[in-house]
């Protein structure tokens, strides 16, 4: 417990101190983009102090000072108006820009709203009012802090990402442990109960019985199989997927409630797939057990087998509660279930089996409230 909560206060700790050094990069950089047009807006006013100047010189006096301070701008975009409107001059604009009345107002309107005018005197009187706008340079560090803000968010999801993917690589890792360890413990009294089968069956005991018990045991060591499997890539063999949906179809059928209607409906020559028999019946009893609770155990229940050019199709359709869209692909993630007592496994164990054990896909190909949901499983033809 103290180490847990030493973590969290750590992960705490780290997320404010994050949070710290970020507001502080962004404040100074606010506060470097401000400098910086404080430092464009004194250089325009040298310009236009410049401009003052030249106005007032006579034609014998030595301008070259005032002359270089003017060619001193080469990046701020400027336009200079008369007092009667019209265009005095420009720099660092292009000329077509500049080419009619109704480009001139709208270069004066953008420009006023990124730096307030500057106005030159002659005589105590503006000669030029000058309009400037941001330089590129200040255009470019105004994006700056929104690329800061999108690399640290691109940074925090792949952390987020990373942290995700370990911790449901240490959650696989815990249920292959635990799947194999059951397979492990459940075999120690199984090879038991085949033991006294065989003193059973030198007891004269009634067959019926007999055969009953076989079923059970053999029923537990594909269980201890399945289990086994987990973690690990299972063979696959060539084999008819229309008499093993029929076995486990009539296997659940057999030990399941009575008010539910089973009918299958299944082509009568074999197709083959790339299969693992006890994967892929426990991929039909997980989906079968659903629907049997989605109708709380009492429906109608069809099973379907339909071959295609490339592909056998699976569909497993019941009369329950039915499922709403939202719900189509979330049903498949581990740990996700609507009921009480449920794990939230079967369905995602089912996907892995199906997508990542044998290549194939598995959906909800139809839902619908309170008139039930239809599954499929989509699985390649071989020769």
């Amino acid at each position: 417990m103290p180490y847990a909560m030493n973590r969290n206060i750590l992960r705490w700790i780290i997320i404010a101190s994050s949070f710290i050094i970020i507001s502080l990069i962004l404040w100074n950089t606010y506060i470097f983009f401000q400098n910086f047009k404080a430092e464009e807006r004194i250089k325009m006013q040298n310009w236009s102090f410049a401009q003052s100047e030249l106005l007032k010189s006579d034609a014998d006096e030595n301008v070259e000072l005032t002359l270089k301070i003017l060619e001193s701008n080469h990046t701020t975009p400027m336009i200079a108006i008369t007092k009667d409107g019209s265009l005095g001059t420009f720099k660092n604009i292009d000329k077509k820009k500049v080419s009619n009345p109704i480009s001139v107002k709208n270069l004066m309107a953008k420009f006023e709203s990124e730096n307030r005018p500057i106005e030159v005197y002659y005589d105590k009187e503006i000669y030029y009012t000058i309009y400037y706008g941001n330089s590129p340079l200040i255009n470019k560090l105004k994006y700056y802090p929104l690329a800061l803000l999108l690399i640290i968010v691109l940074f925090a999801a792949v952390v987020y990402f990373f942290y995700r993917s370990s911790k449901i690589a240490a959650q696989n890792k815990l249920w292959t442990g635990m799947a194999k360890e059951t397979a492990h413990q459940i075999g120690t009294p199984l090879s038991s109960l085949i033991g006294w089968t065989e003193i059973l069956r030198s007891e004269d005991v009634d067959r019926s019985y007999l055969l009953e018990i076989e079923k059970d045991i053999t029923r537990l060591q594909t269980i201890t199989d399945r289990f086994s499997k987990i973690g690990s890539m299972p063979t696959l063999k060539r084999v008819d997927i229309v008499q093993e949906t029929i076995d486990s179809y009539e296997y659940l059928k057999a030990r399941s409630s009575k008010l539910i209607g089973f009918t299958i409906e299944a082509p009568e020559h074999p197709i083959y797939v790339d299969l693992n028999q006890q994967l892929y019946s426990w991929t039909i009893e997980n989906i079968v057990k659903n629907a049997i609770d989605a109708m709380k155990g009492k429906g109608n229940l069809k099973v379907s087998i339909i071959e295609s050019d490339k592909e056998v199709k699976i569909t497993v359709k019941d009369s329950g509660k039915g499922l709403p869209k939202s719900l189509f692909t979330k049903i498949f993630e581990p740990g996700f279930t609507s009921k009480k007592r449920g794990w939230g496994l079967g369905l995602s164990l089912a996907k892995r089996i199906v997508e990542d054990y044998h290549k194939g896909k598995i959906k909800v190909l139809h839902s619908e409230i309170d008139k039930g949901t239809t599954m499929q499983i989509s699985l390649k033809l071989i020769p």
